[in-house]
């Protein structure tokens, strides 16, 4: 059914503009679509990222989005640092820390707030 068809991360921010400076300014993600509602969609590799106008930005307690990446993570955290970006340190049973990286199950990851609180994560990929 919906195994064949794409899907989109969607974000709720309370503040489009400032969304807008973090997800292509800090995050570097490339705009493809602005809506006349003012939803924003971005390009982020095969996915779609949408971010719209709530009042409800962020209230979930969870991470909202991930970007899997397949190679120097280090050094995507270092530079998401340099841009003012301040990362989240959980205690993972089973993970250690290493900087801003939480370290085990094969995989390293880190999680960090959108402007509005969103929780947000890059991982490595999980192990096959």
């Amino acid at each position: 059914m919906l195994s064949d068809s794409d899907a989109a991360v969607t974000i709720a921010v309370r503040d489009l503009a400032e969304a807008q400076n973090f997800y292509e300014g800090v995050l570097g993600l490339k705009k493809v679509e602005t809506h006349p509602d003012g939803l924003i969609m971005y390009q982020a590799g095969n996915s779609k990222v949408a971010v719209y106008q709530s009042e409800f930005a962020g209230t979930n307690k969870a991470t909202t989005a991930t970007w899997t990446v397949a190679s120097g993570i280090e050094d995507l955290a270092s530079d998401l640092k340099a841009k003012g970006v301040e990362f989240e340190h959980y205690e993972i049973p089973g993970a250690t820390m290493e900087g801003d990286l939480h370290v085990g199950f094969g995989m390293k990851s880190a999680w960090f707030k959108d402007p509005d609180g969103n929780i947000l994560n890059i991982s490595t990929p999980a192990p096959a």
